[in-house]
């Protein structure tokens, strides 16, 4: 069980980094780009992949919390780790409802001011990243 805990706790970072760059770095800004996608069309679009993001997410944070505690690392494998969940716990609660709030109402046809939240979500994931790769590291076996 061990062995497959620390397997986990290396393996899990990088497919959850893999995520993270394909949909956030990838995905996001390309899919406005895209012939014939709507603005409405594509907050839909992105207010779905985001919510799987963040769902996929968060169970991997949590097989990396169980594997972790399995295996016992070294601080720094608990330091990067918990500083990735807390990242993403910040999105989750204090960032995506502005975004979503935000998305409502450009759905509903109101015009207002851009919104800065879409910058905070984007340094906090840049901040996971680097946790990620940290953690990644941290962990190899």
């Amino acid at each position: 069980m061990t062995s497959v805990a620390q397997h986990l706790l290396w393996f899990l970072p990088m497919l959850w980094l893999g995520m993270v760059l394909a949909i956030s770095f990838l995905e996001a800004p390309l899919k406005f780009r895209a012939p014939g996608v709507t603005l409405a069309l594509g907050l839909g679009i992105g207010r779905m992949v985001f919510k799987a993001l963040n769902i996929t997410e968060a169970v991997l944070a949590v097989l990396l919390l169980i594997s972790a505690a399995v295996v016992g690392p070294a601080g720094a494998t608990w330091g990067w780790l918990i500083g990735a969940v807390v990242v993403l716990a910040i999105q989750v609660v204090a960032v995506r409802p502005p975004l979503t709030r935000r998305s409502n109402r450009v759905l509903a046809g109101e015009d207002g001011p851009r919104s800065t939240a879409h910058y905070w979500y984007i340094g906090l994931e840049l901040l996971k990243v680097v946790g990620l790769i940290g953690l990644a590291l941290a962990a190899a076996p």
